[in-house]
């Protein structure tokens, strides 16, 4: 499975040779899996920083997949899963957790388990897929040759065959679903693509909201899930409304960490992450309050720059408490501190939104009064072209929507 569709790319002879000589005078066998695995971890995301070789598209960064699983602790024992993991970023660093001396002490039926039967995933895409096998692999999970943990088929066409503790992802960017096909003319079309699922709240298009429904359905009762989403998820109408009520229904989501632009290798992107326990079926709604943590009011990161660091997160991971998520207080007051990132809506305050609109921002943005402390200017352009990104895929998906 690690090496399906495997090609050899390299036609210069010379160096060819220079390859598999470095190759064979390394002593693999004497290397640890963690120095290994850091390796082809710091390959991935050298190719994802290549912006013509595309792969960035499949790479979260790492920072921020860190402080997700920080937030969430994943348990020895218990499952974790991914319906679009790219190059297996959650997976990794959901094992270095658990695999931390200073959060576990493991007997050998807790390593075996974490070997073999915590992570599952889905990649669609080969090459990906076949990286993400690789990586797992140089980590010391999963075999080489054994049954693959990361499934090739599209995990939006039907209902997972099995339930999991933890869901952690970032599927893929872009609006829609769609499939091509050669018309009567013999002319290739493109139409959007509607997974029917009697397991969803909603029928749509919009493949960021069906990836949502789908994890959802994947939760075990008392399941934990953090997902990216782009902004469009908490603001959308139709489908979208009737989903995020939904959420708020029969799930407990509790936290939304709005993040900045410039973090992601795809321009353009503001996204968010939702922190939300499943629940069993009640009469009431289960989410009573939601916790905004606003980082991208007044927040600048550049890719080359600034990128974004674990530290850069530490007063959200904080503010969240992971160990007693109950007991949390909100660091923004009108009065005493107006520009305090934390703050907390009840369920009634939510709802009552246009369209449930979960897209809430409280914090002014100082760069349109404070004129004399903006960032340098090249990160003015980058911000400028991150934005302007974020207009053009707006616009376009208008113009697909009236297309129809």
């Amino acid at each position: 499975m690690t090496f399906t569709k495997a090609q050899n790319k390299i036609q210069d002879p010379a160096k060819l040779y220079r390859l598999i000589d470095m190759v064979d005078s390394t002593q693999w066998v004497v290397m640890g899996a963690d120095v290994k695995g850091d390796i082809y971890e710091g390959l991935l995301e050298k190719n994802a920083e290549d912006t013509k070789s595309g792969a960035g598209q499949y790479f979260t960064p790492r920072a921020l997949i860190r402080a997700m699983v920080d937030c969430l602790r994943p348990e020895p024992g218990k499952s974790i899963a991914d319906p679009a993991c790219g190059t297996g970023g959650f997976f990794l660093a959901a094992y270095d957790f658990l695999i931390d001396p200073k959060n576990y002490q493991l007997d050998k039926a807790q390593k075996h388990f974490i070997k073999h039967d915590t992570f599952f995933g889905n990649e669609i895409v080969a090459n990906t897929r076949r990286m993400c096998l690789m990586n797992m692999f140089l980590h010391n999970i999963g075999e080489i040759d054994g049954e693959s943990l990361v499934s090739p088929n599209d995990a939006l066409v039907a209902a997972s065959d099995k339930s999991f503790d933890y869901v952690l992802a970032n599927p893929p960017f872009g609006k829609k679903s769609s499939m091509s096909f050669t018309n009567t003319e013999g002319e290739q079309e493109t139409d959007d693509l509607t997974y029917n699922r009697q397991d969803f709240w909603a029928t749509t298009s919009n493949k960021q909201l069906n990836f949502v429904q789908h994890i959802r359905s994947m939760l075990k009762t008392t399941g934990k899930a953090a997902v990216v989403v782009p902004d469009n998820v908490l603001f959308e109408g139709g489908a979208g409304e009737v989903i995020r009520r939904k959420l708020l229904e029969n799930t407990d989501l509790h936290t939304i960490l709005r993040l900045p632009t410039g973090i992601f290798y795809a321009h353009g992107v503001k996204a968010n992450i939702l922190f939300f326990d499943n629940q069993p079926a009640s009469p009431t709604p289960w989410t009573k309050a939601v916790w905004f943590y606003d980082y991208r009011t007044n927040v600048h990161h550049t890719l080359k720059k600034k990128p974004l660091r674990y530290d850069d997160l530490a007063e959200f991971i904080t503010c969240y408490n992971p160990t007693n998520r109950q007991q949390r207080a909100d660091t923004w007051h009108p009065e005493t501190n107006p520009d305090g990132r934390w703050r907390k809506y009840s369920y009634e305050e939510l709802v009552a939104r246009d369209k449930t609109s979960l897209d809430v921002f409280w914090l002014k943005d100082k760069s349109l009064t404070d004129l004399d402390n903006l960032p340098e200017p090249d990160e003015l352009a980058e911000e400028i072209i991150e934005n302007l990104e974020a207009g053009l895929n707006s616009f376009r998906a208008v113009l697909a929507e009236l297309g129809k």
